[in-house]
């Protein structure tokens, strides 16, 4: 399944999210990572794959033009697809973040 179908397909915050690490390393990358804003700091939360901070690439995600998080990958692939990702997964960025990582129920 791509990022795009687990995105689309929704659900909770936390399982998206992690199902989108796992999916950036079962697509090659040798870890994935997010990062939720915290205050004045960044908390890691969902990851997945052997870290190698050598290659890694961190992107800012922001939901209407906020910072929410960040999401790091080692071993990216482009720039621009690290880049897609983080807007795509925003809105569970900051659901994560509003609630602490706890379920949501509307």
């Amino acid at each position: 399944m791509s990022v795009e179908e687990i995105v689309a397909a929704g659900g909770d915050a936390d399982d998206v999210l992690r199902a989108v690490v796992a999916e950036l390393v079962e697509g090659g990358c040798a870890w994935a990572g997010i990062w939720f804003v915290e205050g004045e700091r960044l908390e890691l939360g969902p990851e997945a794959g052997a870290p190698d901070e050598a290659r890694r690439l961190r992107v800012p995600i922001e939901f209407r033009d906020e910072r929410v998080g960040e999401l790091g990958v080692d071993g990216a692939p482009e720039p621009t697809v690290v880049e897609r990702v983080a807007a795509l997964i925003s809105p569970y960025v900051l659901l994560g973040w509003d609630t602490g990582g706890e379920a949501w129920a509307p």
